[in-house]
């Protein structure tokens, strides 16, 4: 979903800048690996509504909603290889003398997903928005926090119930307008059997965020891994997930910046979601 979008929103007035619960574009950016890709239905049309509940909404590594509990949700269908959807998500950038008082994300993507043998690939746009985004004292009139991002990744089975997955990110502007920013990511999942009424699948993501000097000047460095690993526990239409988040971001501060460390600083998050029908 780096775009330290919590980090950055936290930073001084340049700078500012810079997610198991969404599972189609990744628009939430929690990106953990699922088990297998269905089998493709031909040209058929879906839909599906998900709503959900997390303890910190964390993309890439990063708290977005100030360490505290949020509510999210979206909308996806696809026909055949494309695919569409919205997300939308509570944030909260408070804690810094310089502050943003968005208090929604909303992310609008969409997509192809052809499949060639086991593999199936991905290759899409999402556009991360902020509606009614406002700068606060002492900063009036501050950078504009909605950025594109591109998306190319590839996903398949290794072996049975063992899926994994790779997928790059850019954006020519990331958010708060930071310039340049590149994200890779890999994902690894196996799902076991089911025990009781839950299908328990084990999963996590390791990435690498870099940026050029306009992200530098915002965050205090320009590039950090991050990473998690957790259990998630499925029941019919209902999944629970319990996931370790960590991260190397610098909490260094340079003239233009300080790193409120304790939102890049590892943690549990707990997440609940639905999807229908």
């Amino acid at each position: 979903m780096t775009n330290t979008r919590k980090l950055a929103a936290l930073c001084g007035a340049v700078g500012l800048a810079l997610t198991a619960i969404s599972g189609t574009a990744a628009a939430d950016g929690y990106e953990v690996a699922a088990p297998a890709a269905p089998a493709d239905e031909g040209r058929k049309f879906t839909y599906s509504f998900n709503l959900g509940v997390v303890s910190d909404y964390v993309f890439r590594g990063i708290s977005q909603s100030d360490n505290d509990p949020t509510i999210q949700g979206g909308v996806d269908i696809g026909y055949g290889i494309f695919y569409a959807g919205w997300w939308a998500s509570g944030v909260d950038f408070g804690g810094s003398a310089a502050t943003n008082d968005a208090r929604v994300e909303m992310d609008w993507y969409a997509g192809i997903k052809p499949t060639w043998r086991e593999a199936t690939f991905d290759f899409g746009v999402i556009y991360y928005t902020y509606p009614g985004e406002s700068w606060i004292f002492p900063v009036t009139d501050g950078p504009q926090l909605n950025y594109v991002e591109l998306k190319a990744g590839v996903s398949g089975e290794l072996f049975k119930n063992m899926a994994t997955g790779l997928n790059v990110y850019w954006s020519p502007d990331s958010f708060a307008e930071t310039g340049s920013v590149w994200t890779i990511e890999g994902n690894a999942g196996y799902t076991f059997h089911q025990i009781g009424p839950f299908v328990p699948t084990i999963n996590g993501v390791v990435g690498y965020v870099t940026g050029g000097d306009e992200y530098s000047a915002a965050n205090g460095f320009n590039n950090y891994w991050y990473w998690n690993a957790g259990l998630a526990l499925a029941v019919d239409k209902l999944t629970f997930d319990f996931r370790y988040w960590g991260t190397d971001a610098s909490n260094s501060t340079s003239n233009t910046l300080t790193c409120i460390n304790d939102y890049c600083d590892g943690r549990f998050v707990f997440s609940a979601k639905v999807v229908l029908p």
